[in-house]
Formats: structure tokens, C-alpha cells, sequence
């Protein structure tokens, strides 16, 4: 068994973290730890950055991040029924691939 099919076993039973990817990292790439771990952080903070940035980051056979923008709307308080106005703001959406989507599928 490969460390990456040991990542995605472990990703089955529990929350994938930084460190199972760092440590996935490690023993694929045969980096330290230390570097293991680096390389992760800076590719995650080089996709905050795009996303800050409102940019599309589009990952080959994984899927398509995307930010978009919320307009300001009405709502409801579910708690009192008192209309409030929602405010306008940008959420991260994430596409799968049809790769993506056939791996999720097949592991039914």
C-alpha cells in the first residue's frame, strides 16, 4: 500500500489535516518533515491568496475553486420571524472534476 492510499484510507475514517498531508508529503517525496510540512503551508496560503483575490484556481483531475459574490438580501430570524437584512459578502465554492466525481462514485 502506497502512502497515498494510506492518506486516503485514513481520510475515510477521520478529518484529513494538515500534518496527514505533510506526513503523506514525506513519505511520497522523501522531503523532511520539516520541509514536508512547509511545502503544504505555502501551497495553502498561495490558494488564500487567490481566493482573496476573487481568482478561480482550477487543479488538473481534482476541480475548480471558485469565489463568488452574495448580494445583500432579505431574510428571516428563525428563532423571533423578524426579517433582517442579510449582508453582502463573497463565499468558495469548490467544483469536483468528473474524475473526481467517478473516484468518489466507485468507492460506494
Amino acid at each position: 500500500m502506497t502512502s497515498l492510499q494510506a492518506l486516503v484510507l485514513l481520510s475515510m475514517t477521520k478529518t484529513l489535516t494538515r500534518q496527514d498531508i505533510a506526513t503523506a508529503v514525506h513519505n511520497q517525496l522523501g522531503l523532511s518533515r520539516n520541509e514536508s510540512s512547509e511545502l503544504v503551508e505555502a501551497v495553502l496560503e498561495e490558494l488564500c491568496v487567490c481566493f482573496e483575490q476573487g481568482e478561480q484556481v482550477k487543479i488538473s483531475s481534482f476541480g475548480t475553486f471558485s469565489v463568488s459574490q452574495k448580494t445583500a438580501r432579505m431574510g428571516r430570524n428563525p428563532k423571533s420571524g423578524e426579517d433582517a437584512i442579510i449582508t453582502p459578502r463573497r463565499v468558495l465554492s469548490f467544483r469536483p472534476s468528473s474524475q473526481m466525481r467517478d473516484r468518489v462514485n466507485s468507492q460506494s
